[in-house]
């Protein structure tokens, strides 16, 4: 789609940014209207989906603040399809039947060029409120996703994310949702 080099940022209002922003707000409004098999179909079968833990760090200790080691969940193509299945195939999914009620917001989108020729990492911010039963309270998760996109006809396939959430300790009784 482009001639950059490894690392170089896509222009803001080019085409293949806005296919991206275009993919990431699709996402978000699959996701919120709970059109699972839908969302599955935008995935890669080489995917890798993680939510490494965060720690609370001095400033100099702040490149140490990811923990990789411990994960809030570690998915691959599979068993992501293996959650859509239960949660829209079986009675099973008792923590999100009903479904929570979610909106989630994308900011701050930056594109470039990825490792591979059709591939782009894109970094954006998160904000998901999520109700749930009839309770008056809101969750909310923050965090930044740091995904590789592949480009798939007109659009692309969801290749990578990781979710870099904005707490150490969740607010949230479970996550039972995608982020």
């Amino acid at each position: 789609m482009t001639d950059l080099k490894p690392g170089q940022l896509v222009p803001v209002g080019s085409p293949v940014y806005n296919r991206a922003l275009e993919f990431l707000y699709v996402e978000a409004r699959l996701l919120d209207e709970i059109r699972l098999k839908e969302w599955g179909a935008l995935l890669a079968e080489d995917l890798v989906y993680t939510a490494p833990l965060r720690e609370t760090r001095p400033v100099s200790q702040q490149a140490a603040s990811v923990v990789r080691t411990t994960q809030h969940f570690e998915d691959d193509w599979r068993s992501v399809m293996g959650r859509i299945m239960r949660l829209t195939g079986t009675k099973s999914a008792w923590a999100e039947d009903p479904p929570s009620r979610t909106r989630r917001m994308v900011t701050n989108v930056m594109v470039e060029q990825g490792d591979q020729p059709e591939e782009y990492r894109v970094r954006s911010n998160l904000l998901v409120t999520r109700s749930r039963f009839n309770f008056d309270e809101l969750d909310l998760i923050s965090g930044e996703r740091r995904d590789v996109l592949r480009v798939s006809g007109e659009s692309f396939k969801l290749a990578r994310r990781e979710i870099l959430l904005d707490q150490a300790v969740l607010g949230t009784p479970n996550l039972a949702i995608f982020l």
